[in-house]
């Protein structure tokens, strides 16, 4: 593997951006929003996906842009592996709800697999100490459609069922952060084996 050099900047922009995010052990704040599984829009509760195990809460830009394009689509196809370590998995943007409704439904990207909420005015993504920037003029997706919402910064959370963030995954390549988010729930499930 080579090394990489960052330039002093870039350096900084980083650890700014790593440090940023709310820790590992922190409590996670609630989220209690809009979302959309397989085109339907519902009522999402994180409080009540917690009861069923581990949460993957993962932030991402926006629905169809390249690098969240593979993102959701990598988490679509490792879906059974998450469950099979009992955590379920919830995307969030700030897309409006009829934007998701698309892409949740979408078979090359969400598929139907897991849910897909709505962070409109960037509150939830604030709470979680992500970085949003504002609209950018003129951006439009991988559909040619324009997008009018701000953009979070990629960050993944896994959470376990205290309420508790188990791990804070920032500054990774997409496929690498689904990776990383598996791995951390199969660490969880391992210890509550363990545990047993």
């Amino acid at each position: 593997m080579k090394p990489v050099f960052l330039t002093g900047l870039a350096l900084a922009w980083l650890s700014a951006s790593a440090v940023a995010a709310l820790p590992e052990g922190h409590p996670a704040p609630a989220i209690e929003t809009q979302a959309s599984q397989a085109g339907k829009a519902f009522a999402y509760s994180l409080g009540d996906a917690l009861k069923k195990g581990p949460v993957v809460v993962y932030f991402y830009p926006s629905a169809y842009t390249g690098g969240c394009n593979i993102q959701a689509h990598s988490f679509a196809v490792n879906h059974d592996k998450f469950a099979a370590a009992g955590a379920t998995i919830v995307g969030v943007s700030l897309d409006s709800i009829e934007r998701l409704n698309e892409f949740s439904a979408d078979p090359s990207f969400c598929a139907g697999k897991f849910p897909v909420a709505s962070d409109a005015g960037g509150s939830i993504s604030k709470a979680y100490d992500l970085a949003v920037r504002d609209p950018q003029p003129g951006k439009t997706d991988s559909r040619g459609q324009a997008i009018d919402h701000g953009f979070a910064e990629r960050t993944t959370f896994v959470v376990t069922p205290d309420g508790k963030i188990a791990a804070t995954l920032g500054g990774l390549k997409p496929e690498e952060n689904v990776a990383q988010a598996l791995a951390a729930v199969e660490r969880l499930a391992g210890q509550r084996h363990a545990d047993q």
